[in-house]
């Protein structure tokens, strides 16, 4: 189906207002589903049945369809698989080692060649005057996870990205079983892999299906995350923080998109429309918390870690304050 309008400003609502000294300096406007494994919705702002691009927040998904290949991970590859990941030298060498145990090397990457995601990896990684790499790209353990079932299932490695690939097929088909909807639109993701397009609502039933856990391959990737947590994003960094916290998934997607899914089934999928970061994981745990999914305990503890205060002078003068 080919998608002529994409997101309109009608379909988001005011969720996240930035307060300096008590006036509201920035709106974050966007849209939030929270949905538990049957599908049923239990909070709504905006819009969420139009289809937006879930950018990397597809990628439990994807890792899903490479465990589905039968290719054996281990517990950190399957992580990698599914990490938009800081780019620190234990990532860096862990996509490399990663590479190596399925017979391939950082030449069959075919991700662009990066910068780390993380700005302290990145400053690091250019005070060493090392030049950008694909291992340091943020996708590359998708792209290892990618090129081991394709290594595993004989399938070939140098067209794996096209949309007509047999693991890319595996990978739509995929994205449609566990989101219940049908994809409305396909483009290319930043990484150079397919990228289709589904509802807020469909993306977080699919994660709360995933955190559940129920199914054997999910179980596999929610055992991974809960004993590497560090792969999936960075120390102390949102995602990381968020699953050793509450178990569970938790995965950011580029232009203001995160999904959050605990244990007991349910998810929450926020998209903030301007692109903004900012407001994404704040946001998601308040509305997780707003429907009794977890404690004011665990957002606020949570809130701590991952919000960024408004300074005035060195001094804290105000915060995200979201509102649902």
């Amino acid at each position: 189906m080919n998608n002529t309008t994409g997101l309109e400003g009608s379909d988001a609502e005011p969720l996240a207002y930035l307060i300096r000294d008590g006036a509201t300096e920035s709106v974050h406007h966007g849209i939030v589903a929270v949905v538990d494994h049957n599908g049923n919705s239990l909070l709504e702002r905006g819009n969420q049945r139009v289809p937006v691009y879930p950018r990397s927040t597809l990628k439990p998904f994807q890792t899903l369809g490479v465990l589905a290949t039968g290719v054996s991970l281990t517990s950190v590859e399957t992580v990698l698989t599914t990490a938009s990941h800081s780019g620190s030298t234990r990532h860096r060498d862990a996509v490399a080692g990663f590479l190596t145990r399925h017979g391939l090397d950082e030449s069959h990457l075919q991700c662009p060649v990066d910068w780390p995601l993380g700005a302290t990896e990145r400053h690091a990684m250019q005070a060493e005057g090392k030049p950008q790499d694909r291992l340091a790209m943020n996708c590359s353990g998708k792209h290892a996870g990618f090129l081991a079932a394709c290594q595993h299932s004989g399938y070939d490695l140098e067209t794996y990205l096209e949309p007509d690939h047999p693991l890319q097929q595996l990978m739509a088909d995929t994205i449609e079983d566990w989101t219940g909807e049908s994809i409305s639109f396909s483009s290319t993701d930043g990484c150079g892999a397919p990228l289709h397009q589904v509802s807020l609502h469909g993306l977080a039933r699919g994660i709360a299906r995933v955190a559940l856990s129920e199914d054997p391959r999910a179980a596999v990737l929610t055992t991974a995350l809960a004993e590497n947590p560090w792969a999936i994003d960075g120390e102390g960094r949102a995602n990381t923080r968020t699953i050793e916290r509450l178990g569970g998934v938790a995965k950011i997607g580029a232009e203001g998109l995160v999904v959050i899914g605990v244990p007991q089934g349910i998810a929450v999928a926020v998209k903030v429309l301007d692109g903004s970061m900012r407001a994404t994981t704040p946001i998601a745990l308040e509305a997780l918390r707003s429907v009794g999914a977890i404690s004011t305990k665990d957002r606020d503890a949570l809130l701590d870690d991952v919000s960024e205060p408004v300074l005035g002078g060195g001094r804290v003068i105000g915060g995200l304050d979201v509102r649902l």
